[in-house]
């Protein structure tokens, strides 16, 4: 099943789209949320798609696409989770699953544009499978049972400032990571029987040159694996979204200059959709 939310910023309606079309899942739910997802709101937008009681949503093509979940508690980040951009980046592949945060009000639409933070330099580009949590989680006993708290899959850009993540003082990864804006999510949500996480092509693009193409196939550690290691750290709640990582491509590696205003960000998992982003 696909979800998307459609609508100006901070109005969006909780859309369900079948075949292409697209079904107001607001007699269903207010939102795709936390309680949406606590609360069986997948299999409940299946029932009710079923029963033929969702109106088509009339104009749906020409509505803003928003982020397809709203108002997590948390976004999680793993870092260095492809051996490829660990070398780029000057580092051994990890042996645990590094992690940081970004704050949840650096989520925005797939094709939203992304301001250039003031005083920025080295703006980064990252593709990202993005893993939607829908139940909460703490101490789960194996990886085996991590599958069982995953609602669906989506794209997402983990823009990251490198200059401050990297060499101003601190040494903290979420300086670099939560400027506004640097977190676009979608266009969809898609449950995990539409595709099979563990083989997807990321690829990414500025100005219609090409930077990342690789596969969720090169995670040093799968999606069981981090949500399981999470989830012996700290708890996740529904509607979480955890980003797993980035492949090589990216301009820290010195092979490509960093962004600019008025660069032109396309990225995109198959199966998943694409973005683009206008830097201004």
């Amino acid at each position: 099943m696909r979800f998307l939310r459609l609508g100006d910023e901070g109005v969006e309606v909780p859309v369900l789209r079948v075949d292409g079309i697209d079904f107001d899942l607001s007699g269903v739910t207010a939102d795709l949320d936390g309680e949406f997802f606590e609360t069986d709101g997948i299999a409940r937008a299946k029932v009710a798609h079923a029963a033929g009681e969702l109106p088509v949503l009339d104009g749906s093509a020409g509505l803003r696409v928003g982020a397809p979940v709203a108002r997590p508690s948390a976004i999680v980040c793993v870092g260095m989770n492809y051996a490829a951009h660990a070398a780029e980046s000057g580092a051994a592949p990890p042996s645990d699953v590094i992690v940081f945060l970004k704050t949840p009000n650096t989520i925005s639409g797939p094709f939203d544009n992304v301001p250039l933070p003031r005083g920025s330099e080295k703006s980064d580009w990252e593709v990202e499978l993005g893993v939607v949590i829908s139940k909460r989680v703490s101490y789960l006993e194996s990886a085996d049972e991590a599958m069982d708290a995953v609602a669906g899959f989506v794209v997402g850009n983990d823009l990251s400032e490198r200059a401050w993540q990297l060499e101003a003082p601190g040494g903290q990864w979420s300086k670099g990571k939560s400027a506004p804006r640097f977190s676009p999510l979608g266009p969809e949500l898609v449950t995990p029987d539409e595709v099979d996480f563990r083989s997807l092509r990321l690829w990414s693009r500025v100005n219609g040159e090409p930077r990342q193409d690789s596969s969720t196939a090169d995670m040093i550690f799968d999606v069981p694996h981090i949500i399981w290691t999470l989830s012996q750290y700290l708890a996740l709640e529904p509607g979480d979204v955890v980003l797993t990582g980035t492949p090589e491509g990216v301009a820290l590696s010195g092979r490509f200059r960093y962004l600019r205003v008025g660069d032109v960000v396309e990225l995109g998992i198959d199966g998943l959709g694409s973005q683009c982003q206008v830097i201004v």
